[in-house]
């Protein structure tokens, strides 16, 4: 679709779902945000207005490769990497940080990738993007350092802790950064004793981590509690603004049924927002939405990542629409490759059209979906700026 298409496109959205007074746009100067004074919604800080998270995962390029294995020497790559995210329509970009590029020893930071991370602030200013900071990564064993598997759970949690105290600190005073979330997709024992830290590999990476491998006697909540607290503590340590989270499986979803952990009370006083992982299958829509329910706890709630992986796309602009009454952004994907670049590709892959075709809807659903967020909730007093 050409350029000047999808400008029509967007006018006549937003001529149909008025906006302006509401949802606040992405900037090139930006103001941070918070949590609204009543608990439920995002706001800037400065203008009052709603803000709706529409963004990507950018966590490894086209190769393969995480960020911060080649933001050292392909930089240029990331700056055209934002600026085409931004083209997508998006305002907000989750990056993954591994802990081994950034604790040189369980007691010292990596100074060097810690400087590379402000300048990554840097750029998401210049871009107008926020960034969700997602750490503790271990997706790549290879850069697991032997010291690190080799801890106790008690002295794994303090490195952990280490690495969030100098994120917090190198990231404080910078407006794009809109979150850290703790961990992706941590994981708890059951009544097995685990042998590994990880869980199960996808496609070379392991995006699953366990917090402890013995319960020792604990519930569920309360190694997940006690964990959570001891992180935020070391962010709140240098940074009392930033918003918190945790980027979870949706179990309720997995399992057909139950009850959040990380987002029960016992767990998420801590946490600012709830972050959620929703991959909907083909036809299984409204399964996906009841079970996103359960995680709006009265606080702003995040898709965190969705792609039609186990669906069509039109599955996925279902879920959009269906969850936009009690959800405030989502975050897809993007690898490198912008659409064009995808259908240009020698020997394209059918993952390679599929990308292609959903990074062109979720460019064309950039400014509807936040409309949407604002139009189902225009007559609640939530809608507009704060007071």
């Amino acid at each position: 679709m050409k350029a000047d298409v999808r400008t029509v496109i967007a006018i006549l959205l937003l001529a149909a779902i008025p906006v302006s007074d509401g949802v606040a746009e992405p900037r090139a100067t930006l103001g941070r945000i918070r949590v609204s004074q009543d608990g439920t919604h995002f706001v800037e800080s400065d203008s009052g207005k709603r803000f709706v998270v529409w963004g990507v995962n950018y966590d490894h390029d086209d190769e393969g490769r995480l960020l911060d294995e080649y933001w050292f020497d392909n930089w240029a790559t990331v700056e055209e990497d934002f600026r085409e995210i931004r083209a997508l329509g998006a305002n907000c970009v989750r990056v993954h940080l591994q802990l081994g590029m950034f604790m040189s020893s369980a007691a010292e930071p990596n100074a060097a990738a810690l400087e590379q991370l402000a300048q990554l602030t840097r750029l998401a200013e210049q871009t107008g993007l926020y960034l969700d900071i997602t750490g503790l990564a271990c997706y790549h064993r290879k850069n697991i350092p032997p010291w690190y598997d080799g801890l106790s759970e008690q002295d794994r949690w303090k490195v952990q802790a280490r690495f969030w105290s100098a994120v917090a600190k190198t990231c404080r005073t910078s407006p794009a950064v809109f979150c850290y979330d703790l961990m992706n997709e941590p994981i708890l024992p059951g009544t097995k004793v685990e042998t590994d830290w990880l869980g199960g590999e996808l496609g070379g990476k392991f995006f699953v981590q366990r917090l402890s491998l013995d319960a020792s006697g604990r519930t569920r909540q309360q190694i997940a509690a006690a964990w959570v607290r001891q992180m935020a503590a070391a962010i709140r340590e240098h940074d009392k603004d930033t918003m918190i989270t945790v980027g979870v499986i949706p179990w309720v979803f997995v399992f057909g049924g139950g009850e959040p952990l990380f987002y029960s009370p016992e767990v998420s006083e801590p946490l600012d927002f709830t972050s959620v992982h929703f991959y909907p299958e083909k036809g299984k829509v409204d399964r996906a939405l009841t079970a996103l329910k359960k995680y709006d706890i009265g606080k702003p709630l995040v898709v965190e990542e969705m792609f039609p992986l186990k669906s069509g796309i039109d599955d996925i602009e279902q879920f959009i629409r269906g969850s936009a009454s009690h959800t405030d952004g989502w975050i897809s994907f993007y690898w490198g490759k912008t659409a064009s670049e995808l259908a240009e590709k020698k020997n394209a892959s059918i993952g390679d059209a599929i990308t292609a075709k959903w990074l062109e809807t979720f460019t064309r659903l950039s400014e509807e979906a936040k409309a949407s967020v604002l139009s189902v909730r225009q007559n609640s007093s939530d809608g507009g700026p704060e007071h």
